[in-house]
């Protein structure tokens, strides 16, 4: 399996065409840019990367020309789905591709499953993708898919298929859920989605961060993560809160084409909507300020 991915990941924009298909040129655009100006990794057709919102076939043209454009071992993908079927492929697909890790949600439809029903389900990955193992990383976001991988549940996954299941994104922004995870089991990657922890994640408890906002101060989180630069902490943390109480997948696109000075990364697949003209703009300039500061 390739070498564990750390440090600096953006959760990456998936760009749309006006077919709203995923637009694979200005997205290959991006992913070069943020390689190539502080990211480690990118996690592709994450939750920023709207995932849910593309087909089964959309999501592996995405991979595909990720794959074949990009270094794969440094990229992570999401790969969970409500299909059996589909998470089963895309799992699948994700190995053969040499993709670094495959970001499994959990089962998100029906609400209320035990332990066996996730387990069952995580199992059935793991089986459909033993030809190409990729790692699998457990994506913990209970707001959204309102199904938790409760520490309870990390440790029987890791317990039973510890070859596969090495790492977790929490997207809950619950530290002491990640430092006790983190602690709990030596050798397993926890991400948080803040690079508010990058300081902390120096000391080795966390593998880095896997972040939206990255993809607007990757620069800034590389100087932290690397050299321990608390000045550019404060500058990415204060383009981080430009999005507090707002839309942030669509702010982040927002911010993306302002930087690429392109308006058509702003557009969101349905049912998110694009930012106004008057807040685009007023983020485009609170971001520059803010690193000014």
């Amino acid at each position: 399996m390739p070498a564990p991915i750390r440090g600096v990941v953006a959760a990456i924009a998936t760009p749309v065409t006006e077919e709203r298909k995923p637009d694979i040129p200005r997205f290959l655009g991006l992913a070069h840019h943020l390689l190539d100006n502080g990211c480690d990794g990118l996690n592709v057709l994450g939750t920023t990367g709207e995932a849910t919102s593309f087909s089964r076939a959309q999501r592996m043209e995405v991979m595909l020309a990720a794959a074949k454009e990009l270094d794969a071992s440094r990229l992570m993908v999401g790969t969970g789905a409500a299909s059996l079927d589909d998470a089963c492929a895309l799992t699948r697909f994700a190995g053969e591709l040499g993709f670094g890790a495959a970001l499994v949600l959990p089962p998100f439809y029906y609400k209320g499953v035990g332990d066996d029903g996730v387990i069952a389900y995580i199992e059935a990955l793991i089986e459909a993708s033993a030809a190409a193992p990729a790692p699998i990383f457990l994506y913990h976001y209970p707001a959204l898919s309102g199904v938790p991988y409760t520490p309870e549940l990390v440790g029987k996954l890791i317990q039973r298929f510890h070859d596969r299941v090495t790492g977790l994104k929490d997207s809950s922004g619950d530290l002491p859920y990640e430092r006790a995870l983190a602690a709990r089991h030596q050798g397993f990657q926890v991400f948080p989605a803040n690079e508010a922890t990058l300081l902390e994640s120096r000391s080795g408890i966390f593998a880095g961060c896997i972040s939206a906002t990255a993809n607007l101060n990757a620069d800034l989180c590389a100087k932290v993560w690397r050299n321990g630069d608390a000045t550019a902490l404060d500058r990415a943390m204060k383009i981080r809160k430009l999005f507090d109480g707002k839309p942030l997948v669509a702010g982040v696109k927002a911010g993306l084409a302002a930087i690429h000075n392109d308006p058509a990364i702003a557009v969101p697949m349905p049912p998110l909507t694009a930012w106004g003209a008057e807040d685009a703009s007023a983020l485009a300039h609170d971001m520059a300020a803010a690193r000014a500061i």
